[in-house]
């Protein structure tokens, strides 16, 4: 009997720690993956991070994919694509914006002589810069660097995204530690300025960071243009930092600021209405050498 006991609870043993691996395995898998079955081939897809995304003319970067807990599919980008404001307007909370409603063009190839080929399209239905507004906020760091707008992606186009960021993959989650200054950061864009998208891949460190967690300073090779606004940056382990936001003049001349994601979607989450909103990780894994 005693023997029996032993074997029956070593057994029980046995099964318990089988399901916590297998529930400690499914724990840790979205950090790694997205839901391969919801997405384009990453081959075929023409709607990821980095598409070239145009608002009432003026052309910005995709940086990520995100989901609510609806379903649905929104490509972000930086709020001041759809601000209507001079370039060098950047404070949110006073700077106008288009109305949440607007529509957005996806393309692919534009120039700076031609539109490219339209991929899709989806509507404006967040922008941290009218939120801003609404809410009243008037925090100095909160209205220089929250710099984030979310397009939702027409139903009809939604079988075309896929959230992978192209040749570096990801990204594996949302950076909780930031890019502390010296570590790598690297970057996708398309700015229709650049005639070749063999400059598009872009890596290089970063600077530190600042206005209380709000924001980051990078230096990429090559820099981040006019036209790459709103593209994602990743931390060096290929998780979403930031979005881009400026190019500096001085006092670093070339280097770019970067909105912290983490503190933007957090007020995103708080002010959007999106229940659920969350960053989609790539079905790609992240590799700093491809």
């Amino acid at each position: 009997m005693l023997v029996g006991a032993v074997m029956r609870t070593l057994r029980i043993s046995a099964l318990i720690a089988t399901l916590l691996t297998l529930v400690l395995a499914g724990l840790a898998a979205p950090a790694q993956a997205g839901d391969l079955s919801r997405w384009a081939p990453p081959g075929r897809a023409t709607i990821t991070p980095g598409v070239q995304m145009f608002t009432a003319g003026a052309q910005c970067t995709g940086n990520f994919v995100y989901s609510d807990g609806t379903g649905a599919v929104f490509v972000g980008y930086a709020a001041h694509c759809a601000g209507r404001g001079a370039q060098t307007d950047t404070d949110g909370c006073r700077t106008a914006s288009h109305p949440l409603g607007t529509r957005v063009r996806f393309a692919q190839g534009a120039t700076a002589a031609t539109g490219g080929t339209t991929v899709g399209h989806g509507t404006l239905v967040y922008s941290s810069w009218i939120a801003m507004h609404r809410a009243g906020t008037t925090a100095p760091n909160a209205c220089a660097y929250n710099d984030l707008a979310l397009v939702r992606v027409d139903p009809s186009d939604v079988g075309k995204v896929n959230p992978s960021v192209p040749f570096w993959g990801g990204p594996a989650g949302v950076s909780r530690g930031g890019a502390p200054a010296g570590t790598q950061v690297h970057s996708w864009g398309q700015s229709s300025l650049r005639p070749t998208t063999a400059l598009s891949p872009k890596t290089g460190a970063s600077l530190g960071g600042g206005g209380r967690g709000w924001t980051w300073e990078v230096y990429t090779a090559t820099p981040g243009i006019p036209g790459d606004s709103g593209s994602g940056l990743l931390d060096a382990h290929g998780r979403a930092l930031g979005v881009l936001s400026t190019v500096a003049i001085a006092p670093l001349a070339g280097s770019n600021g970067v909105g912290d994601l983490q503190h933007e979607l957090a007020f995103a989450r708080s002010h959007s209405g999106l229940a659920g909103l969350r960053l989609v990780p790539g079905t790609e894994r992240f590799s700093a050498l491809p």
